[in-house]
């Protein structure tokens, strides 16, 4: 199968791209940046540097906030007919993070109570009956850049007098105490592959790695790793990060990463997370054509195979309860019709070899 992973460039994408060549048999590595989409026909045409870009059985496709519009133009070109762990609506809705909110409040998602205005001046109109701290954000940013904290109303009015200018909406949340700690979980299909304890450094309240945060592995319980399950796939993400703070009253979601660093959760967990999603983009991707595929060599050793065996991803046929095996299967046996076989079976197995007889 062939695959390619669309991307800025950054180092946790190039980790990605060499744990994707471990399964697929070719891997593109694609910037982001020279992609645009021809919109005026019937259908879209992503376009590569000028030219048609080549098909893909799955294709990984990520960027941050800024290039949001090209993201959602490429995810609705190729996902009807290419596998993406990521959904078209995820970008718009996964970049803005009031977006984020209201898609998970629909389910019942645990969140900090929030607040939304129009634009900082008429925010202000909120901050006399808020309790404090309070934290203010816009609704585009990752790595916690444009997270602010402010402790009294005279601070809180003296920050949004400084964005007037800006004139953009903001997010009000109430300040939830975890003592500077945070959690970041990494979910990739319908688990969480890594979870990690952010610690945020002296003086500085965003336990975020970039801003100067420290990792230590975490062991989640099980409500906590379903509460990141869940807004992974409400948000239609199936490899995203989800940020949570746990206190004495409980866990809530405080943002979810559609393209999250790597770095810093592997080294705090030990945890190959770009082999994980790797693996896991080839397997999705076997489900999303349908059809019979042979596995990579990589999987099929993790399988107990020899260096020489092909193992073949596929469903099961049957007809007037006899299992018809797919014609790849038999190309790759050698078997003839008259071969004498040994059948070997069992619940959930069935192991088929040559006789070492010969048929007189």
């Amino acid at each position: 199968m062939k695959a390619a992973i669309i991307s800025l460039g950054s180092v946790s994408s190039k980790w990605t791209f060499e744990a994707m060549k471990k399964y697929f048999e070719s891997v593109d590595d694609i910037d982001l940046r020279d992609l645009e989409v021809d919109i005026g026909g019937k259908k879209h045409i992503v376009l590569c540097k000028g030219k048609k870009m080549k098909e893909y059985d799955c294709v990984y496709l990520k960027g941050s906030f800024r290039y949001l519009q090209i993201l959602n133009a490429v995810a609705s070109a190729l996902s009807s007919k290419t596998y993406m762990p990521i959904e078209p609506s995820a970008f718009t809705k996964g970049h803005d993070k009031l977006l984020t909110h209201l898609a998970l409040q629909e389910i019942n998602i645990p969140m900090p109570e929030t607040f939304i205005s129009a634009n900082p001046s008429s925010a202000k109109l909120l901050l006399e009956k808020l309790s404090y701290p309070i934290v203010m954000k816009f609704p585009s940013g990752t790595q916690g850049k444009g997270v602010m904290f402010a402790d009294s109303y005279i601070s809180a009015a003296s920050m949004l007098d400084a964005l007037s200018a800006l004139n953009q909406p903001v997010i009000i949340q109430k300040y939830i105490e975890t003592g500077g700690k945070d959690i970041r979980a990494i979910v990739v299909g319908d688990k969480v592959v890594a979870a990690m304890q952010r610690q945020a450094v002296e003086g500085e309240k965003r336990a975020n790695i970039h801003a100067g945060g420290k990792g230590s592995k975490i062991t989640l319980d099980y409500k906590s790793k379903d509460l990141a399950i869940r807004t992974a796939k409400t948000l239609g993400a199936s490899i995203c990060a989800v940020d949570i703070l746990r206190n004495s009253g409980g866990c809530k979601v405080i943002e979810v990463n559609l393209s999250p660093g790597l770095q810093g959760i592997t080294e705090a967990t030990g945890v190959d997370v770009a082999g994980k999603i790797a693996e896991y983009m080839y397997e999705a991707a076997n489900k999303f054509k349908g059809g019979a595929v042979i596995m990579s060599d990589r999987l099929a050793k993790a399988a107990g195979m020899t260096s020489s065996a092909k193992t073949i991803v596929t469903n099961i046929k049957t007809n007037r309860n006899k299992i018809v095996l797919p014609e790849i299967v038999t190309d790759i046996s050698g078997f003839d019709n008259d071969d004498e076989v040994l059948v070997t079976a069992e619940k959930n197995c069935i192991v088929i070899s040559k006789s070492n007889s010969v048929r007189k």
